[in-house]
């Protein structure tokens, strides 16, 4: 028995399906992260369990007890908004006080609890302060302290870290999961960031369109998508187009060949992310392009190859070897198994 359990919800309004047919099992303490673009319906779904909004069917359990049937307030739930709300008028203390005032904990106890938390977020210093003196990284620690004050069974994290800037967030993607793995605390992280998702997640949701592409673990996610929709939204991929042909089978791509099992025949598409690539030799098994563009990003060289099957972009770390320049013929291999594919969807006839 999972301990939250969502069969078959769905969610319309008027005409438009907002979740269909979505079915997810949790574990007690896991971190799962429903990504996707906006639209999916993935802000919905954490409505759903939060009880902000009312699933049109299907049903939504936790620790196989009815949630549905349960008012958001009595759903024992923890919430960290985009928008952080925090109450501008009241101190850090006072902020993270409030559930446990609204639960009646006894003030003794409550204040305990709060210099507790506050300590487990870095902020044991801030207890006096305002929102208003406080950075944005501050803030968000004072809403996750909150959230997790009151000790729920289930935490959810709308977009908690969109607003903060690109350096930052890396930092508090690191201590947002060091908090959770020391508390156990089951989370349900909603973001559209492929990076936040990767670095936080015991699984990832990856959703479209309301409906689910993939579960998975982030690195069988990322290196075994099942869709072009999961490889062309997780991080950067190419998607080169080609045939499947022969008992085996064989992938013809451009002016290369590869053997792989298992393979649909007829027109395919193979997926291959741009850091399984690299330059070979002229006489070796590969796809022949030409560099139309080389770009220095730090830690790797990006580059932008033109072949016969479909540009390609390739990531090669900076480690000092010399690299391919403008201009350059070049043959690009990747191995058979650094690659998925799968059938071609039929184009689309024009107007």
């Amino acid at each position: 028995m999972s301990f939250l359990a969502l069969n078959r919800v769905r969610k319309t309004f008027s005409s438009t399906v907002a979740v269909d047919e979505m079915t997810l099992d949790i574990e007690q303490g896991e971190l799962v992260s429903l990504l996707g673009p906006s639209g999916c319906g993935k802000t919905t779904t954490l409505q759903m369990l939060a009880g902000f909004l009312t699933p049109t069917s299907g049903t939504i359990r936790l620790e196989d007890k009815d949630l549905v049937a349960v008012p958001s307030n009595k759903r024992g739930l923890g919430i960290v908004f985009q928008s952080y709300a925090l109450f501008p008028h009241m101190t850090v203390a006072q902020n993270v006080a409030f559930g446990l005032e609204m639960r009646s904990m006894p003030r003794g106890d409550r204040a305990r609890r709060v210099t507790e938390v506050l300590e487990l977020v870095g902020l044991g210093t801030y207890a006096g302060r305002f929102p208003r003196q406080l950075s944005g990284g501050q803030q968000q620690r004072v809403a996750l302290a909150r959230a997790i004050s009151i000790r729920p069974r289930i935490l959810l994290l709308d977009e908690p870290l969109s607003n903060l800037d690109a350096k930052l967030r890396e930092e508090m993607q690191i201590e947002l999961r060091q908090i959770q793995r020391q508390l156990g605390t089951t989370t349900v992280l909603v973001t559209h960031d492929q990076g936040e998702a990767m670095a936080l997640s015991d699984r990832i949701v990856v959703m479209n369109k309301g409906r689910i592409e993939q579960i998975g673990r982030p690195d069988e996610t990322y290196d075994l998508p099942k869709t072009a929709f999961v490889a062309n939204f997780l991080g950067k991929t190419n998607l080169l187009r080609g045939t499947a042909c022969g008992v085996g089978a064989n992938v013809v791509i451009g002016d290369g060949r590869w053997t792989v099992p298992r393979v649909p025949q007829g027109s395919v598409v193979a997926t291959i992310r741009p850091e399984k690539i690299a330059f070979g030799a002229n006489n070796v098994e590969g796809l022949s392009g030409l560099v139309k563009a080389r770009i220095f990003q730090g830690t790797h060289w990006l580059y932008q190859v033109e072949t016969t099957a479909g540009n390609a972009t390739v990531i090669r770390q900076n480690s000092g070897d010399a690299c391919p320049c403008e201009g350059s013929t070049v043959k690009l291999v990747w191995r058979a198994d650094d690659m998925v594919v799968m059938p071609a969807e039929p184009a689309t006839a024009s107007a």
